[in-house]
């Protein structure tokens, strides 16, 4: 795998500037309160794992180079920078940012449970999380600064998926590696959607999801993720586009 592309991929988005966010007032008070309840929760789960790219850097995988802990590196900050927009857009909900939550702890005791594959295939879920999630409030909000800004981070996350599945292709080819790696994400990842869905379904009532429907939207994004299939191509800058 030449993971020189997405290095080049993550670098352009290190140039992009902050959006700006501004509060919306069209938004009903209990939605705004809803919504921001919701994205600081978001907001710690995307606060960055830098432990991670040392633990890979003292590892040994194959297919996996320089080039590649150089652009798991790039991730990570990119994570910190979606930390950083999700952090202004609580504060122009007038929100509170929050220190930490079961959901967040229990999504790094799953990272920590096993090793750098594990932790990388709880990573694969949250980016599963984030398309779905970060797509359905931009959806739900009217036009505005903030449904931008999640569109972007959702285009973002869109890429990280195809990255980390990237990770997979090659470190869990074709055979018993990659049974072993459905069955595994089989276990972890609808777990961890369903979680996150109990943890938000005040905020996606208020918005007016059907928490069924958005259960098997989750449940088929789990399906497309774990179907590893063929190399990405990295061509150009996604992370504007809209899911």
């Amino acid at each position: 795998m030449n993971w020189n592309d997405w290095t080049a991929h993550f670098e352009r988005n290190r140039t992009r500037a902050l959006p700006a966010l501004e509060r919306d007032v069209t938004l009903a008070p209990p939605v705004s309160r809803a919504l921001a309840t919701s994205l600081a929760r978001f907001q710690v789960g995307e606060s960055g794992e830098g432990r991670i790219v040392r633990q890979i850097a003292r590892t040994r995988l194959s297919g996996v180079d320089a080039s590649y802990h150089r652009a798991l590196a790039l991730f990570v900050a990119e994570e910190g920078r979606h930390a950083r927009i999700l952090a202004r857009a609580v504060a122009a909900l007038g929100g509170q940012l929050l220190s930490t939550t079961w959901t967040e702890r229990l999504f790094v005791f799953g990272r920590r449970l096993c090793g750098v594959r594990l932790k990388l295939l709880v990573l694969l879920a949250a980016e599963v999380v984030g398309i779905t999630f970060y797509g359905l409030l931009a959806s739900r909000l009217p036009s505005g600064s903030l449904r931008r800004a999640l569109a972007q981070m959702c285009g973002d996350e869109e890429a990280h998926l195809r990255f980390h599945q990237d990770f997979f292709r090659a470190v869990a080819p074709p055979g018993w590696r990659r049974r072993v790696f459905t069955a595994v994400w089989w276990s972890v990842a609808p777990a961890a959607l369903l979680v996150v869905l109990f943890d938000h379904r005040r905020t996606l009532r208020c918005l007016g999801v059907n928490l069924g429907q958005t259960a098997r939207a989750l449940l088929q994004a789990v399906r497309e993720a774990g179907e590893l299939g063929q190399p990405s191509s990295v061509v150009g800058d996604r992370s504007a586009v809209p899911c």
